[in-house]
């Protein structure tokens, strides 16, 4: 996504405010979207991960577009720091030193797969975010993951792991879909 140096650090500034916000009201910022750029109104996905010295704090987000950016941004910043199932809530003691980093996601594209090996040879090592599933089990893991999980063929068995499968998991009816993250 094009967005100009200043629309990125509003986004950041925003998905900041958002954190504060909850710490300070332990409810969601309201927002409205026409306050803001015709760019950080367009419906998109995004993800917001929370680290500390290195350490994942919350990383939440949405798959497919369906509300305007900025919306999107202020809720799962939110989410990233209240609502992670994975975590305990954000403190405000964690705010300093707090890592916010902003994934725009494009559109998922479904990929035809017969097999694993024919997933692998569809995907682009250090550029592909991944999201599978196969009935109820569905994971995604954002392209980001790349430089801590190295090949594909690791990065298709950890992902496969976090949704709940074993790592040599194979189904005709798993479904697999790619997409790219704009870093903000």
């Amino acid at each position: 996504m094009d967005l100009t140096d200043l629309e990125r650090k509003l986004l950041r500034d925003l998905a900041l405010a958002s954190i504060e916000f909850g710490l300070a009201h332990h409810r969601e910022m309201p927002i409205s979207e026409h306050d803001w750029a015709a760019a950080l109104r367009v419906e998109k996905a995004t993800f917001v991960t929370l680290r500390n010295d290195g350490e994942l704090l919350g990383c939440i987000g949405t798959l497919r577009a369906h509300r305007p950016l900025v919306r999107d941004v202020v809720h799962n910043a939110y989410q990233a720091a209240f609502g992670d199932p994975r975590f305990a809530p954000l403190m405000a003691h964690q705010m300093p030193g707090l890592e916010l980093h902003i994934s725009i996601l494009s559109p998922l594209e479904p990929l035809q797969i017969d097999s694993e090996e024919d997933l692998l040879e569809q995907l682009r090592v250090g550029i592909d975010g991944l999201f599978i599933e196969d009935g109820d089990r569905a994971a995604t893991f954002l392209p980001a993951m790349w430089p801590r999980l190295g090949d594909a063929r690791t990065f298709l068995r950890a992902l496969k792991e976090k949704a709940y499968m074993p790592p040599a998991y194979w189904s005709a009816t798993l479904r697999a879909y790619r997409y790219t993250a704009d870093e903000v």
